[in-house]
């Protein structure tokens, strides 16, 4: 028969229940692949420093496990597969019966002090001083073993910080003596994006510089959603490395998406038609055309209006090509926009009766902010200022 001591009975307890609670943990997960095993060898009195692994993103705390052994000697369990009944952090840092077994059993008799610094220069400033200066922990006092929790509240700042230096002094008068650094980081699922706060910030003030956003009601609203469509499809990591001109199509569409939402995308494609203009004004009018087709009829944005302002502009390039392809599509449209169109380019392609009629049809009716005959006067004005042939101008203006 065989006979468990009540220590032995807690302890397989202790490992069923964490287990369990290890599968079912969505918190976050114990990092077994990115983790420091290291040993170094000091000679009596040496100091000598280990750097970690770096920490994946979403770290906020990590522990460590120090052993001394003598030679020959072998830990009879590694510091993961013992996290492993561990489900999270708060079973160290607690105080649980959890940590207890995170010391190694097997020891040497040898023993060293050490400290754990955030910066590679002030590791190495101990190995030169022996002092402690800057350390996040220290441990002054010569152990054979030791084991902590280093959390994001400690002075080590676990969640700023990419990787650990843990600088060892040997205690021992003649003999060398073997190290074992052991260090296991823990992430955070919420976190392993690498969006942290700070980062967040610093998006949502990209955010907020973007031309249209002081037209909006619903600003919040629009950040918000817009934050949350970027961190979702990259990692800061992702995002970090995008083209500038990458980064641009992409907001792009995450700002389209996102006024939908908001119920203010009208408002942005107002202010891209302002843009085309301005740039029209400048005698940019390739940028100007290249705008309305690349962020207004590309995304199936495009109004009465944008066929007006597009056509009108490769009239005045004389491409009355493409105010056909342009055109067609549309020619049995009521809106004003389009049929004002359709009668400029008729009366530059000799058709100049079909314009007529257009007008006489169209002579009473209003746009937005004026009326068909003042509106066709200006684009007349226009078509003259840009030496476009004027023959057909006083047909036209007879008809009002």
């Amino acid at each position: 028969m065989i006979h468990l001591t009540m220590k032995k009975i807690s302890l397989i307890a202790l490992l069923l229940i964490n287990t369990l609670f290890f599968a079912q943990n969505k918190l976050g997960y114990w990092d077994n692949v990115r983790i420091t095993n290291e040993t170094i060898s000091l000679r009596a009195g040496e100091k000598k420093y280990i750097k970690t692994a770096p920490f994946p993103e979403g770290t906020t705390e990590v522990v460590f496990r120090i052993t001394l052994l003598d030679d020959n000697q072998k830990i009879s369990s590694s510091l993961v597969s013992l996290l492993k009944a561990i489900p999270d952090p708060s079973g160290i840092s607690q105080g649980s019966a959890g940590a207890v077994f995170l010391v190694s059993t097997i020891a040497g008799d040898d023993t060293c002090k050490f400290g754990v610094f955030t910066t590679e220069t002030d590791a190495k400033n101990f190995v030169k001083t022996g002092n402690f200066t800057n350390a996040c922990y220290t441990q002054d006092k010569p152990v054979n073993k030791d084991a902590k929790l280093l959390s994001s509240q400690s002075n080590c700042k676990i969640d700023s910080v990419s990787q650990l230096y843990f600088a060892f002094e040997s205690n021992n008068w003649v003999m060398s003596e073997k190290v074992l650094l052991e260090v296991v980081p823990w992430v955070d699922n919420k976190l392993s994006s690498g969006w942290t706060n700070t980062r967040k910030n610093e998006l949502i003030e990209v955010l907020k510089k973007v031309d249209f956003y002081n037209s909006l009601q619903k600003k919040e609203e629009f950040v918000y959603q817009s934050l949350q469509s970027i961190t979702k499809q990259y990692t800061y990591a992702e995002y970090s490395k995008l083209l500038d001109v990458e980064k641009k199509v992409i907001l792009q569409n995450v700002f389209d998406s996102s006024l939908q939402t908001t119920g203010e995308v009208d408002k942005y494609y107002t202010i891209i038609r302002s843009k085309a203009n301005a740039l029209f004004n400048k005698g940019k009018i390739d940028e100007a055309i290249a705008l309305i087709q690349n962020d207004i009829f590309t995304k199936k944005r495009n109004k009465a209006i944008d066929y007006y302002t597009l056509a009108k502009y490769f009239i005045i390039q004389k491409k009355f090509d493409k105010v056909a392809t342009l055109l067609e599509p549309v020619q049995d449209s009521k809106e004003v926009e389009i049929q004002l169109a359709l009668a400029h380019f008729y009366m530059f392609t000799n058709k100049i009766n079909e314009a007529k009629e257009i007008h006489k049809a169209f002579k009473t009716f209003s746009f937005v902010d004026t009326t068909w005959a003042i509106q066709t006067q200006k684009d007349l004005q226009l078509f003259e200022k840009c030496g476009l042939p004027s023959d057909n101008f006083k047909k036209i203006c007879n008809i009002f």
